[in-house]
């Protein structure tokens, strides 16, 4: 059975980026048994800290699409990230917004696989962590990589988000 084109797209992504894991390995995609729409089901469907989670939130900001990975442990300050940022209008981006910009649906926003590249910010608290997990395009899939790593292949920014 061929995997889910948003799971391939990611996964030429991250083969595309040379993508690593902590170990130093190319970095897959890989199916869980079942969908994990939040970050305290993917780690505990990994068993791992719920902070190694690397959420992909997109945000609106001033009708632009603002991809913000931030650790499973945090919410957004949307105020404080907005003031940060310069600009008037920063809020959750409709479902139908996500997948115009990503091709993904909210719950398995990768980080990378999108129809085009997105501002993207990464959050500072999660290079507390040695091997991080990022959705893979689908709800049920993840991948592996490091902080340095998510920087490099999102071209991100990063980013105190809490």
């Amino acid at each position: 059975m061929q995997p889910h084109p948003n799971v391939q797209a990611v996964q030429a992504a991250l083969d595309g980026a040379d993508a690593r894991d902590s170990a130093g390995a190319p970095s897959l995609v890989r199916l869980l048994p079942e969908a994990v729409h939040t970050a305290a089901a993917a780690a505990a469907a990994l068993g791992v800290d719920v902070g190694a989670i690397a959420n992909s939130l997109v945000f609106e900001a001033d009708g632009e699409p603002l991809l913000v990975l931030t650790s499973g442990a945090h919410r957004v300050d949307t105020a404080e990230l907005a003031a940060r940022l310069g600009v008037t209008r920063l809020r959750r981006a409709t479902p139908e917004f996500v997948r115009e910009h990503t091709g993904q649906v909210i719950g398995g926003v990768a980080p990378v696989g999108h129809p085009r590249p997105l501002r993207t910010l990464v959050d500072t608290a999660l290079q507390e962590y040695a091997e991080i997990w990022a959705a893979g395009g689908v709800p049920q899939a993840v991948f592996p990589s490091t902080y340095a790593d998510l920087l490099r292949i999102t071209v991100g920014i990063p980013t105190e988000v809490a």
